[in-house]
């Protein structure tokens, strides 16, 4: 009897410690019908939830929200806030709307915050379609974004069709992604699926990305960044960059990405500076264990990154990038040159490595190109032939 005292009242310890305050946004006033503007009632509920000095969790029932663009804010007394997730975001028609702003959905200076499950559906074609006309259109929204933050999990979520980048984590510190689904058309304009920049301690797994520019792109002030199990393409592939972009910039370090796929992707690994004075670096990166399938360029250092050739014709670039190893790659290069290192003529390329590479092209044989770049070869790599 003694022991199954104990037992009953440890389990309602245990449930009483892990005790969870429910907002229902229904309760403040959102309409599932993807007509009614509930962006009131979400943040109602998110001020609620946040004053709170439980756990709590923001809870969105099946159905369609419209809203407009929203900044959730910090300061919570709410030790950790859970937004699950089980209907639809739904963005304004009129892409003018969210246009003008830089996020839809920003959360700013806030931390424990799990996004579990749920769909955000931005709208974002017929921007897409003003920007292709070359009309004057507004710069767009990114979908999602956390700034300054920490102690983030985003879970299960599927972001459709995102004005401009789907997820950003800019100023963040311990940030676990997992299980994110991004679809936008291939040919979608600046739609990264996932942004990182000045933040650290940062985990991307089990993830697909289908969209117009890069899978996943990594800014300046990148620190312990590991991303595995990334399905890419369409898309730009995973990139470093583009750094240097400021003379004086915060370097790129300590990033791993393993078990990828890649799949007629217009990059695969990519690492991409601008030419021009630099104190930026990308030092101790990690690509291995990737399967390229009909990739235009598999393995690429670009370092003479100067779009529009404005403000960077005649210069070379400050950016470092050293102690880079590309290992277990193998699979097809849709055009010839499959291994690109295209580095500083001031500052080559060092510490870079390649061991266990095997790309082909399927109508010619693949080559490999090296400019200003030191290394070696570890195991069977082809092509073969520049390092």
């Amino acid at each position: 009897m003694a022991r199954l005292l104990f037992f009953i009242f440890f389990a309602l310890h245990i449930n009483s410690a892990f005790a969870t305050t429910i907002f229902n946004v229904l309760t403040y006033g959102a309409k599932p019908n993807g007509l009614t503007d509930s962006t009131k009632a979400f943040l109602d509920a998110w001020t609620a939830a946040c004053g709170s000095a439980d756990s709590t969790m923001i809870y969105v029932p099946r159905g369609r929200y419209w809203l407009g663009s929203m900044v959730f804010a910090g300061g919570c007394k709410s030790p950790d806030i859970t937004i699950q997730i089980d209907g639809t975001l739904v963005a304004p028609g009129d892409y003018r709307i969210l246009g003008q702003a830089a996020n839809w959905l920003s959360f700013e200076g806030v931390a424990g915050v799990s996004i579990v499950g749920g769909a955000l559906d931005a709208k974002g074609s017929p921007l897409w379609a003003c920007k292709a006309k070359g009309n004057d259109c507004p710069s767009g929204a990114s979908s999602l974004s956390f700034t300054n933050s920490n102690n983030i999990k985003i879970k299960g979520l599927l972001s459709l069709n995102s004005q401009m980048f789907h997820i950003v984590i800019n100023g963040c510190q311990n940030v676990n992604i997992e299980g994110v689904t991004v679809i936008a058309a291939g040919d979608s304009p600046n739609t990264d699926g996932i942004h990182v920049q000045l933040s650290s301690n940062i985990v991307i797994t089990n993830s697909t990305i289908n969209t117009g520019d890069d899978c996943i792109s990594i800014g300046p002030g990148t620190q312990n960044l590991w991303i595995e199990g990334i399905k890419c393409g369409p898309g730009h592939g995973i990139s470093i960059g583009s750094l240097g972009k400021d003379p004086e910039e915060q370097g790129v370090r300590n990033v791993t990405v393993t078990k990828t796929v890649f799949a007629g992707t217009q990059n695969g690994f990519r690492i991409k500076s601008w030419a021009r004075p630099s104190n930026g670096f990308a030092q101790r990166i990690r690509f291995m264990g990737a399967i390229m399938r009909n990739v235009q360029n598999p393995i690429i250092i670009d370092q003479h990154y100067c779009p529009h050739n404005l403000n960077c014709p005649n210069q070379v670039s400050g950016v470092k990038i050293s102690d880079v190893i590309y290992q277990d790659i193998r699979g097809t290069s849709a055009t010839p040159v499959a291994i690109n290192f295209d580095c500083s003529s001031k500052y080559p390329c060092n510490g870079i490595r390649l061991q266990n590479v095997d790309l082909t092209c399927s109508n010619q044989a693949a080559q490999s190109f090296c400019a200003n770049v030191l290394g070696k070869i570890i195991g069977l790599v082809q092509p073969n032939g520049c390092l």
